[in-house]
C-alpha cells in the first residue's frame, strides 16, 4: 500500500486545517502525532465533555476518532482536495473517564475519491492504556473546498 503524499506541504497543510477547525479547538484537542497516512489527536478530561456519570461523552470520543480518520486521509490527497467524511460507524468498547483520551487515526486504504481509515480510542493514565472505541471510516476527497 502507497502512503506517500500527494502534496509536498501535507504536514503544513494538516496542521493549519486543524487550527481552522473550530469544534476541534472548541473541545481543546491537540494533534499529537503526523505522519503521511497517520494522525494521532489528543483530548484532555475536562467537565463540558462529560456525560451524566462522568465518562467523556460519546460525542467528544466519536469526534475526535472522525477527525482523527479525517486527517489521516487528507495527508494523502492532492493539493486543492478537502476531505469530508461520507460514513462511519464506531464501536465505543470501554466507559472512559482517563485524563486523556488518544485517538489514532490510520488509512487502511487510500484512494482517489474514497479512502477508507480507522481509528482506534484510549484512554491514557499514567501508563495504562483503555482501548475505549474503534471505528470504521469512509472520507471523501473533494475538489474546491478550502482544507
Amino acid at each position: 500500500m502507497d502512503l506517500s503524499p500527494r502534496d509536498p506541504d501535507w504536514n503544513e497543510r494538516i496542521r493549519s486545517s486543524f487550527a481552522a477547525q473550530k469544534f476541534m479547538v472548541h473541545l481543546g484537542a491537540q494533534i499529537a502525532h503526523l505522519s503521511p497516512g497517520a494522525v494521532d489527536l489528543e483530548l484532555k478530561m475536562a467537565p463540558e465533555l462529560t456525560q451524566q456519570h462522568g465518562y467523556f461523552h460519546a460525542g467528544a470520543t466519536s469526534s475526535i476518532a472522525d477527525s482523527a480518520a479525517g486527517y489521516a486521509a487528507l495527508s494523502l490527497f492532492a493539493p486543492g482536495f478537502g476531505v469530508l467524511t461520507s460514513e462511519y460507524k464506531i464501536n465505543l468498547l470501554n466507559p472512559a473517564n482517563q485524563p486523556v483520551l488518544l485517538a489514532r487515526g490510520r488509512v487502511v486504504k487510500p484512494g482517489r475519491t474514497l479512502t477508507i481509515a480507522r481509528a482506534d480510542v484510549y484512554g491514557l493514565d499514567d501508563g495504562t492504556q483503555v482501548h475505549v472505541a474503534t471505528g470504521l471510516f469512509t472520507l471523501m476527497s473533494v475538489s474546491g473546498v478550502k482544507d
